[in-house]
């Protein structure tokens, strides 16, 4: 079992990360039941969404959703993405919450049991085994299902438990969705990174 009864757990969300797990998944998340399930596992201290937002014309496409995480049982943490031409003149949306997620999972670390982190991103290797040496439990939430693997091998093979989003996503789907092929690059208007997430 990976959960123990009553430890206090706080989950920490990569939000680009895990839209693009899900949607190679071919599901939406619901958020809303994503909270409960792990809620009736265990006592969810603290639950972290970390978004870069794109703001266009004082509008992100993110907003609905943010929004409502922000009134619904997550702490909501953001910063500006930064727009970029790369050296081929492709539009490209870079925001990075690597340092964010860091920072958060540290200062947390005495008050916690068990830290789920949502990424397979194996830059976060040494910090699963900073807060390890700490004497918290560390899950990691991502999916071998994928073509190529969302998770990296080191970050799987350094956390205590690996969950597959692909098995543990019936749990809170919102909507069933084909999976998306690989996308093409746009041969002329440039190729722009950042995907629309739907509202939950």
């Amino acid at each position: 079992m990976t959960f123990r009864p009553n430890e206090r757990v706080a989950l920490f969300i990569d939000g680009a990360n895990l839209y693009s797990a899900s949607r190679n998944l071919g599901f939406d998340v619901d958020y809303r039941n994503m909270l409960e399930y792990f809620r009736r596992q265990a006592n969810v201290i603290r639950a972290y969404y970390y978004s870069a937002l794109l703001e266009t014309e004082d509008y992100s496409p993110l907003k609905p959703l943010t929004d409502w995480l922000a009134y619904n049982g997550y702490s909501l943490v953001t910063k500006a993405a930064r727009e970029y031409t790369d050296a081929t003149g492709r539009r490209r949306v870079r925001g990075n919450m690597e340092v964010e997620i860091a920072v958060d999972m540290l200062d947390l670390a005495p008050h916690l049991d068990h830290a789920v982190l949502f990424s397979g991103d194996a830059d976060f290797r040494r910090l699963v085994e900073a807060v390890q040496r700490r004497g918290v439990r560390v899950s990691v939430v991502s999916s071998i299902r994928t073509t190529p693997p969302m998770i990296a091998d080191e970050l799987r093979r350094q956390a205590d438990h690996f969950l597959d989003l692909g098995e543990i996503g019936a749990e809170f789907t919102r909507r069933q969705t084909e999976p998306r092929p690989p996308r093409p690059i746009r041969p002329t208007g440039g190729e722009v990174l950042h995907e629309n997430h739907d509202a939950a």
